[in-house]
C-alpha cells in the first residue's frame, strides 16, 4: 500500500503493525514525524527490542549481511523487534535489493522492517520498494509546494486544536518560505501562546512575534537569511527576558562554523558538504543565501568575532557583548560585512 506521511501516522496506532514500512523524501520532518508514529505504535505493541542499521553508497556485502543475518535471529528480550533501516542516499544497490526483497517475500513474524530514506524521486523507485510496499506500507514525502503550503498549515493547526482565518495563515506561510520545520516550531509555540476562538491577521501577527522574542534558533536563522531587523528584534527579546550570551554561543558558533567548512567547500561541493554535516535539505536555501553575501575569509573572522563576544560575557575582555554580538550578525546578516567587521573590532 502506498500512502501520504500524515495518513501513515493516523492510521499505524488504530490496529496491527504491518512487516515493512517504507518511509522516504526530502520534507525530513514529514518523514521523521510518520517513523515516529511507527516508533511509538511498537512500543504501545509492547515491542520492547529495537536494532539501528545505517547504510549508505559505500555499504559492502558485509553490512547487508549483518542485517539479514538479523531477520533471522532471535529476539533478545522481546517476543518482536524493530529493526530501523536508514538509507539517506535511497540506493540500496545490487545486495541491498536482494537483501530486501527476500525480507519482503517471507517476512520473519517476529520482525517490523522500517526504512527510512532522505532521498527520494521516481528515479529511486524499484523492485525493493515495490517489494516492500506489497509487504506493508510506503509513505513518500514529495516536497510541499508553494500552493499547497496554506491547506499544510491549516491542517498542522488544527491538529494543535487552533483556528484561523485565510489571512492569518498567509502570515505563517509567507513567514516560514517554505521550512516546514520552522512552521512546526511557530505552529507549537502559538498552541502555547494562543487562547480560544480564530486567529485573525492582527492577533497572529503579534504571537508570532512574541514567540520570535524567546527563539534563539529563530536568531541564527533570521542573520544567515539576511534578516537584520529581525536580528535586532529577537536580541532584544532576549537580552530583556534576562537570557544570557553565552547560552546562545554554541548554538550560533555551530550555524558559523557550518558557514565556514561550507565557503572552505566550494560553490561545487555544497551538495556533498550538506550531506556530511547532516544540514536538512530544508535549510540548505538559508546557507546558500548566506554564503552568497560573504567572502569565505569572512567566516572565520565572524567565528573568531564570536570567540570574543563569549569572552566578554565571560568578563575576560572588556567591552559590552550584548552590543558586540549584535553588530556582528548584523554583519553576518548584512552583504557590507567589511565595513561591519571594521565597525565591530572598533
Amino acid at each position: 500500500m502506498e500512502t501520504t506521511p500524515e495518513q501513515l501516522a493516523a492510521r499505524v496506532a488504530d490496529g496491527p503493525l504491518q512487516a515493512a514500512y517504507l518511509i522516504a523524501g526530502s520534507e525530513t520532518l514529514r518523514v521523521l514525524e510518520a517513523a515516529d508514529a511507527v516508533r511509538a505504535a511498537a512500543r504501545a505493541q509492547g515491542i520492547g527490542e529495537r536494532e539501528v542499521f545505517e547504510f549508505d553508497g559505500r555499504s559492502g556485502e558485509e553490512d547487508w549481511d549483518r542485517l539479514e543475518a538479523s531477520f533471522a535471529a532471535p529476539g533478545l528480550f522481546s517476543s518482536r523487534r524493530l529493526l530501523e533501516l536508514k538509507l539517506p542516499s535511497g540506493k540500496p544497490g545490487k545486495r541491498g535489493t536482494a537483501v530486501l526483497v527476500g525480507y519482503a517475500a517471507a517476512p520473519p513474524p517476529d520482525v517490523v522492517l522500517l526504512v527510512t530514506c532522505n532521498e527520494w524521486s521516481k528515479r529511486h523507485e524499484g523492485k525493493w520498494s515495490d517489494a516492500l510496499a506489497g509487504a506493508g506500507v510506503k509513505a513518500v514525502a514529495w516536497e510541499v509546494k508553494p500552493h499547497e503550503l496554506g491547506g499544510w498549515v491549516s491542517a498542522r493547526l488544527r491538529a494543535r486544536g487552533l483556528k484561523a482565518s485565510g489571512e492569518a495563515v498567509q502570515q505563517l506561510v509567507d513567514r516560514i518560505s517554505g521550512n516546514l520545520l520552522a512552521a512546526a516550531q511557530e505552529i507549537d509555540k502559538l498552541a502555547l501562546l494562543a487562547g480560544e476562538g480564530e486567529l485573525d491577521a492582527d492577533r497572529m501577527q503579534e504571537l508570532v512575534a512574541d514567540a520570535a522574542r524567546f527563539d534563539v534558533f529563530r536568531l541564527a536563522e533570521a542573520a544567515l537569511n539576511g534578516e537584520a531587523p529581525l536580528v535586532s528584534r529577537i536580541l532584544g527579546g532576549l537580552r530583556a527576558e534576562g537570557e544570557a550570551i553565552p547560552a546562545l554561543v554554541p548554538i550560533l558558533a555551530r550555524e558559523l562554523q557550518a558557514c565556514a567548512a561550507l565557503a572552505r567547500a566550494g560553490r561545487a561541493n555544497l551538495a556533498a558538504e550538506f550531506k556530511a554535516r547532516g544540514i536538512w535539505r530544508a535549510r540548505e536555501a538559508a546557507y546558500r543565501r548566506a554564503l552568497e553575501r560573504h567572502a569565505a575569509g569572512h567566516w572565520d573572522a565572524f567565528v573568531s568575532r564570536l570567540g570574543e563576544v563569549d569572552r566578554m560575557a565571560k568578563g575576560r575582555m572588556a567591552g559590552d557583548p550584548w552590543v558586540a554580538l549584535e553588530r556582528l550578525l548584523l554583519a553576518v546578516a548584512e552583504r557590507s560585512a567589511g565595513r561591519l567587521l571594521a565597525r565591530a573590532n572598533a
